[in-house]
């Protein structure tokens, strides 16, 4: 099929019709007669002309350059013919955040973007899934930002032994003649998975009666032993689980005894309520009885996040995540079922506990995550990475960033440490994608009755266009600290 946003690498081919119906969704009513004919096709601009400039700031203590090649990707697509039964669509009780879309901005008003970096791809799984039952996904379900970066792109690693390099890329819009796509990338540096820090690892799987389906435990347990293979002598295991209470399974177990794991982990069962907060608070404290200095400790939690006893709102929930990560624990979710899904709480548990967040609806897919991205999906090579856009006012009149509507950042907080932020794994990409309005093309916003934008700005209009070196106007920051907290460096 043909690529209709040229700028996207080939590894997106066959998602590239679905990004177009899901951007062209994000709730703008375009001012711009996109039903007007096109002009001719243009050559891709370099940003540099469009950005003033750009910023990257992480907090990091992983900023070696990576010696081990990038694993290879596979993709998890689902057979058609793998269809859940109909009986599971009889009662919806799936819960998802209700986001409102990114507003459009003047330049003249508001130059800066600031939003914090993402690399959970959950939601493009869990919207396969849906498809694949014949249902529409809600609108809560299809973050876009989740849905690209779950492909590999092809960006340039860093070579001055930054944590992640940068690039920028511009495009015509292939929706709107009057507007433009920009697109920024980072690529984390990679590491194999034998140069990873020792692993602390946890397990933590609900075994509630809500988990008794071949989507639920069955599927968890298949891929946790996935993850078994991979374990080092080095690495620690331990397998807590929970339902209507908590209790250790596996104590903390090197990664040699495999057949020791996947004997506890197959001998696991569902049935019963679901206290999840008492899970959750058992695994930190079998995290920090096994805790590895510098090395990575985080937990694994399986689970459709259908918690009903205990502690259950979300806040509260969300809260706990907040206050253990301080312990130098991190939590990824992987989320698992279907109908009583609440894909809200394991996007922001997993967003809190300084993790990331993936939903598995089958087999490949669990490959995917933690067989061929398990550098990524373990190795932290920067944290709290926030990403600062500065649009030069001469050339572009307006702008909206499309996806990351939950890590909107305020302008001040880009410099605020203690503002938490996303984590960037190994070999992680992290595209952001931005339609823009040059200057003097026809915009959304209506222009003030008052006032001229001209006296903000200078040089003819649209001018930048014509020609690449009119003006350079892109500066790209690269900023990172070293963690004050040993004990969380991973």
């Amino acid at each position: 099929m043909s690529l209709p946003l040229h700028f996207l690498r080939p590894a997106a081919q066959g998602f590239a019709a679905g990004l177009l119906l899901a951007i062209a969704g994000c709730g703008v009513s375009s001012k711009p007669d996109s039903a007007s004919a096109a002009p001719p096709a243009q050559g891709a601009l370099p940003a540099e002309v469009l950005v003033r400039s750009e910023a990257v700031m992480a907090d990091t203590s992983m900023a070696k350059r990576s010696l081990g090649a990038a694993p290879a990707t596979s993709y998890a697509p689902m057979p058609a013919g793998e269809a859940y039964p109909q009986g599971y669509r009889d009662e919806q009780r799936e819960q998802y955040q209700a986001l409102a879309d990114n507003p459009i901005h003047s330049v003249a008003e508001a130059p800066v973007s600031t939003f914090s970096a993402d690399v959970d791809t959950g939601a493009y799984a869990n919207v396969r899934r849906l498809l694949n039952q014949g249902r529409l996904p809600p609108e809560g379900a299809v973050r876009l930002e989740e849905m690209v970066n779950y492909f590999p792109y092809d960006y340039a690693l860093p070579t001055d032994g930054s944590p992640f390099g940068v690039t920028t890329e511009l495009a015509p819009s292939p929706w709107n003649p009057h507007t433009r796509l920009l697109r920024i990338g980072i690529k984390a540096s990679d590491r194999a998975v034998a140069q990873l820090a020792p692993a602390n690892l946890v397990f933590l799987v609900d075994v509630s009666g809500s988990m008794d389906r071949r989507e639920g435990l069955p599927l968890v347990k298949s891929t946790l032993k996935l993850l078994v293979d991979q374990l080092r002598e080095q690495d620690r295991v331990s397998l807590v689980v929970y339902a209507g209470d908590s209790r250790v399974v596996l104590e903390p177990t090197s990664g040699r005894e495999k057949a020791k794991i996947r004997t506890a982990i197959d001998q696991l069962t569902a049935g019963g309520s679901t206290a999840g907060a008492s899970g959750i608070e058992l695994a930190y404290q079998m995290a920090q009885q096994a805790f590895i200095p510098k090395g990575i400790n985080r937990i694994l939690l399986a689970t459709d996040g259908d918690f009903n006893v205990g502690i259950s709102d979300f806040d509260s929930l969300k809260q706990m995540a907040v206050d253990k990560r301080k312990t130098g624990v991190s939590l990824t979710t992987l989320g698992f079922g279907v109908d009583n899904y609440n894909e809200h709480l394991m996007e922001q548990l997993a967003d809190a506990g300084d993790g990331n967040y993936a939903y598995i609806d089958n087999l490949r897919e669990a490959r995917k995550v933690l067989v061929d991205q398990l550098g990524s999906t373990l190795g932290v090579v920067a944290k709290n990475v926030k990403l600062q856009v500065e649009f030069n006012p001469a050339q572009v009149s307006e702008y909206r960033l499309l996806g990351y509507e939950n890590r909107a950042l305020k302008r001040e907080d880009f410099s605020n440490d203690k503002v938490d932020a996303g984590e960037i794994g190994a070999g992680h990409t992290v595209t952001a994608l931005y339609e823009i309005v040059p200057k003097g093309e026809k915009g959304w916003l209506e222009p003030l009755r008052y006032g001229s934008s001209g006296a903000v700005t200078s040089g003819k209009s649209g001018e930048i266009w014509g020609n690449r070196h009119t003006a350079r106007a892109l500066s790209v920051a690269r900023r990172w600290e070293q963690s004050l907290d040993r004990a969380a460096d991973h």
